[in-house]
């Protein structure tokens, strides 16, 4: 009985790593389709790749992906250095997650 909850409580624990942001966008997007391991790839190249505060506004774009085309095109330094991060995370995640 105690493996058994050791082994339930270590499942749990993984899972929640798992959850963030991205995942949470990617999870209800339409282009996802519900995939919660392809959801949780995505979520993992996040972390390796983009902050908290990126990763806030990379899920943003999940939901609305016209205001990428702005990040994108914006004389922002601060968008600049973000879409630089941004391609980044794409790259790994397709790497990783395809």
């Amino acid at each position: 009985m105690k493996y058994s909850l050791a082994a339930a409580l270590l499942a749990t624990s993984a899972i929640m790593a798992q959850a963030g942001p991205i995942r949470d966008a990617c999870l209800s997007s339409s282009r996802a389709g519900g995939d919660r391991a392809l959801c949780s790839c995505i979520q993992q190249a996040a972390d390796k790749t983009l902050t908290k505060r990126d990763q806030r506004l990379a899920a943003s774009l999940f939901r609305d992906p016209d205001s990428a085309q702005e990040i994108r095109r914006s004389d922002r330094r601060a968008h600049e250095v973000f879409w630089e991060r941004y391609r980044s995370f794409g790259e790994v995640a397709e790497a990783v997650c395809s």
